[in-house]
């Protein structure tokens, strides 16, 4: 893969796509600007290493047509803030400001983005002498601005690309053993091939979540209302016999009548679930017990929550694992998504050595998949 070492930026325009996928809310103010600040690096050392101009092309949301809720406006001006320098926003791509740095409007405005329109991938590449991908979190996209353009120019990938593409492979490559991961999250059918990856690879692998439920219910336990996945159910009985010992369930639970923060909450001695209750969270047991794992890791990959993090009553086991994961002196690589919300929320984000920004891409990375954002630059 192409780096920011085999190009040559000065006195060249550079077109960079970045993930300014932020989220913001109904004033239209950025909530968490970490997307943003990822980018820093690669734009500060393009930009010193005498590039002409930056232009920016990223997207927000999905747009069915041009919703102003959904320019990148906000983005440009938090941008402005955090670079020092203005960031012009660019409205048309026939026409773009004369800045120093400049930002594409959100480029799923443009009906041939997602297709992945070669003519679309045109007009970006007449705007650059140069491209730069340091959008992982949309590299798993075959889309213009990620793909077909970089086919257009010389193109090399930004600092953060590079540097989740090789932590994430370092990790089924040449990991520091033990090496566990810690897999959560509501459907086992989004990860199946992220499990098998690693019941090959890894020494332990813990589950936790609503993915559990499909485990429990191929070994015959009750699930009462819990999510369970049926399409999961198949999968998971095969997990379980490739994995073995080396696969661990939650071996306690802890139940509420309802998903909310002010339901009826019990802690169950076990994983079989009443009817007309719903698992929520692992048990102060099996936080202990993955905890305790964790610490004797010498890699560990967090991706998903234990349970319903987001309702305090049920907030307990991911906690107990995102301060594990912390505190382990090991490497330690956590998906985005949900785990990175929740190491957010126990204030533990700067605990961790890798905190990615891409979910679905690191899953797909790992599962062994090729990144077309990613296969481009090769």
């Amino acid at each position: 893969m192409r780096t920011l070492d085999d190009l040559d930026p000065e006195g060249k325009r550079v077109l960079v796509r970045v993930d300014f996928n932020v989220p913001l809310d109904e004033r239209q103010h950025i909530t968490d600007d970490v997307r943003i600040r990822g980018a820093l690096p690669t734009l500060q050392e393009l930009r010193s290493r005498g590039a002409r101009q930056l232009i920016l092309a990223a997207h927000l949301g999905r747009p069915k047509d041009r919703e102003p809720e959904l320019s990148l406006k906000p983005a440009a001006e938090r941008l402005s803030e955090l670079l020092g320098v203005d960031v012009a926003l660019a409205t048309s791509l026939d026409e773009l400001p004369g800045s120093e740095v400049v930002m594409l409007e959100n480029v799923r405005y443009e009906p041939g983005e997602t297709k992945n329109d070669p003519e679309l991938a045109e007009r970006y590449a007449a705007l650059a002498d140069l491209y730069v991908n340091d959008a992982f979190g949309t590299a798993h996209r075959a889309h213009a601005s990620t793909e077909a353009v970089a086919h257009l120019l010389p193109a090399a990938a930004g600092r953060l690309l590079e540097r989740e593409v090789r932590t994430l492979k370092g990790i089924l490559e040449d990991p520091k053993r033990p090496l566990v991961a810690v897999l959560g999250g509501a459907k086992v059918t989004d990860k199946i091939g992220v499990l098998d990856a690693f019941l090959d690879r890894a020494d332990i692998v813990l589950v936790g979540g609503a993915m559990c439920f499909p485990f429990f219910k191929a070994q015959g336990h009750e699930v009462g209302d819990s999510l369970c996945e049926r399409e999961g159910i198949d999968p998971a009985r095969a997990a379980l016999e490739k994995g073995g010992d080396k696969l661990r369930l939650p071996r306690d639970l802890v139940a509420g009548r309802e998903f909310s923060s002010d339901t009826e909450v019990r802690a169950l001695d076990g994983v079989d679930v009443p009817d007309g209750w719903m698992g929520l969270d692992i048990g102060h047991s099996s936080a202990r017990d993955c905890a305790a794992v964790i610490a004797d890791a010498g890699t560990v990959f967090w991706n998903g929550p234990m349970g319903a993090f987001e309702l305090a009553p049920f907030a307990d086991g991911t906690r107990r694992v995102a301060e594990a994961v912390a505190g382990c002196p090991g490497t330690t690589v956590v998906g985005g998504g949900d785990s990175a919300a929740a190491l957010a929320q126990f204030g533990l984000a700067g605990d961790v050595d890798h905190l990615s920004t891409g979910g679905g891409a690191s899953l797909e990375l790992i599962e062994g998949k090729e990144l077309p954002g990613v296969v481009a630059l090769s």
